[in-house]
């Protein structure tokens, strides 16, 4: 008979996969992904400007769009966060 090792199950007693088959992220890599949006916004913001500065169109959209790709990245986390903290 050979035995094998079964991948991903539970530990008796216990919902899910156990802790070291955990895939999800940790407060640290989200708090690095929530600087990579802001900066992004950030940056959006700043294309958005020169763009109506100088007048160019074509630049202000772009910033308007990174702007709102920021954005929406940011609701993101926010939705993550709200569903880590109802976790038991």
């Amino acid at each position: 008979m050979v035995r094998v090792k079964r991948v991903g199950t539970a530990p008796a007693g216990q919902k899910g996969p156990g802790p070291e088959y955990s895939r999800g992220r940790n407060t640290e890599v989200s708090a690095t992904d929530k600087a990579k949006n802001k900066a992004q916004e950030i940056k959006g913001k700043a294309k958005e400007t020169a763009g109506k500065a100088v007048g160019n169109e074509s630049l202000e959209v772009k910033g308007q769009a990174e702007r709102v790709k920021a954005n929406a990245k940011q609701a993101g986390e926010k939705v993550k966060d709200a569903g880590k903290s109802l976790k038991p």
